[in-house]
């Protein structure tokens, strides 16, 4: 059994990572941008439908961030 050691990611890599991870959860944390009920969208107040766009939208952000740090990894090897 070989023990694999863990590099280390370029800078970039996980800067740019990170930012994509925190976005959604800023989005969400900073209430005064969508504690509003206009405009709605198909009868659901502003305050619901941004919740839940942010549901897809952080999910591809998640995404994005393991694509670019995996790519990185299969760079290194």
């Amino acid at each position: 059994m070989s023990a694999r050691t863990p590099h280390r990611l370029p800078t970039g890599v996980a800067v740019t990572a990170g930012v994509l991870l925190v976005i959604p959860i800023l989005a969400l944390l900073i209430v005064p941008i969508y504690a509003r009920t206009g405009p709605t969208l198909w009868g659901f107040p502003f305050f619901y439908w941004y919740q839940f766009m942010w549901v897809f939208l952080a999910a591809a952000f998640t995404y994005t961030a393991y694509v670019i740090i995996d790519r990185a990894r299969r760079g290194q090897k």
